[in-house]
């Protein structure tokens, strides 16, 4: 897919929004901007919508960005061909955020913007087995380079340990159904591809649900998605890694899209808003006041005429905080 193509097919999410809510961490002089560089880490790069944008906005900012998907960081460099000089790409996952940052030797970070879930590129991509809605390998691995595959998940995990992720990641209501159908077919033939596991989940519904609207496999691939992938358990460590990154005025903006990520992130997020001191002491300690503010109330959703031109902005939340003080 060449970086035309692959723009083209992805619209960012609350673009427009997330600039808006960064802008004000890289309104830096643009005088002292070459000596005193203003970084933002965009932790799930993807294909550049974000990246491209926050280059194009704000000439200060030199901005890295994280993706475990090799294709994803080819396409996204020459997306940004243009901005090579503000722009390096890194192969990893964003709970690497510490280790990249010294690495590179950033020293203040004023941005980190996470946009988690699947990518556009990955559920158009035939071969990798994310999307329920055509038939492909049983793969669903971010990065290529990883061992675990869904096909491994599905024919090795014993029947609790699927009915627990069918229904803690997915949300699915009938998990034990489904973990037991999937137990009685593998028995006789393993799963390869994602068409077969489509059957036998739907084999497995009642009638009434095996007919409601939406996709019947829908809950249970993004279950094993994010198994395979370790995506919350990435994402608990990510959100306060990113947090201890950024400098004072430094701003983080989280783009989620199931309840699980938004939960992680609004828990993340209240630990440093909130004032530490006791209830019972008459003035706040400088210690136990908060280091973090939000930017929003609450989470943020798209609007109806965004979700009429990308439907994936449907299921959005977004939170966004700012540093207004180091850590004694």
């Amino acid at each position: 897919m060449s970086p035309q193509a692959a723009s083209s097919k992805h619209v960012p999410v609350l673009l427009e929004r997330c600039i808006e809510l960064l802008r004000p961490a890289f309104d830096a002089d643009a005088s002292t901007a070459a000596d005193y560089p203003r970084y933002l880490i965009d932790a799930t790069l993807g294909m550049a919508g974000h990246a491209e944008a926050v280059l194009t906005n704000f000439p200060s900012a030199r901005l890295v960005g994280i993706d475990r998907d090799p294709e994803a960081l080819q396409l996204a460099g020459e997306r940004l061909a243009q901005f090579a000089d503000r722009f390096t790409s890194v192969h990893g996952v964003y709970d690497e955020i510490p280790e990249i940052v010294a690495e590179l030797d950033v020293p203040r970070v004023h941005g980190v913007l996470f946009d988690l879930g699947v990518s556009s590129l990955q559920l158009d991509e035939t071969d990798r087995g994310f999307a329920y809605s055509f038939d492909a390998p049983l793969d669903m691995r971010m990065d290529s380079g990883d061992t675990r595959t869904a096909a491994d998940v599905v024919n090795t995990y014993p029947v609790a340990d699927l009915t627990r992720i069918f229904k803690d990641y997915g949300e699915e209501r009938f998990a034990v159904r489904i973990a037991r159908a999937i137990d009685a077919r593998r028995g006789s033939e393993p799963f390869t591809r994602s068409a077969d596991l489509v059957d036998t989940i739907r084999g497995a519904l009642p009638a009434a649900a095996r007919h409601a609207p939406g996709h019947p496999g829908k809950r249970v691939f993004q279950a094993l998605r994010i198994e395979v992938n370790g995506e919350l358990d990435v994402l608990r460590r990510a959100i306060p890694a990113a947090l201890d990154a950024l400098a004072p005025s430094g701003r983080i903006v989280v783009l989620s899209y199931h309840s699980l990520e938004d939960r992680i992130v609004k828990r993340a997020l209240a630990d440093v808003t909130a004032d530490k001191t006791p209830i019972d002491l008459p003035e706040l300690l400088p210690g136990d006041s908060p280091t973090f503010r939000l930017l929003v109330r609450g989470s943020e959703q798209a609007t109806d005429d965004e979700i009429a031109v990308n439907p994936r902005a449907k299921s959005v939340r977004l939170r966004a905080a700012e540093r207004i003080r180091e850590v004694a």
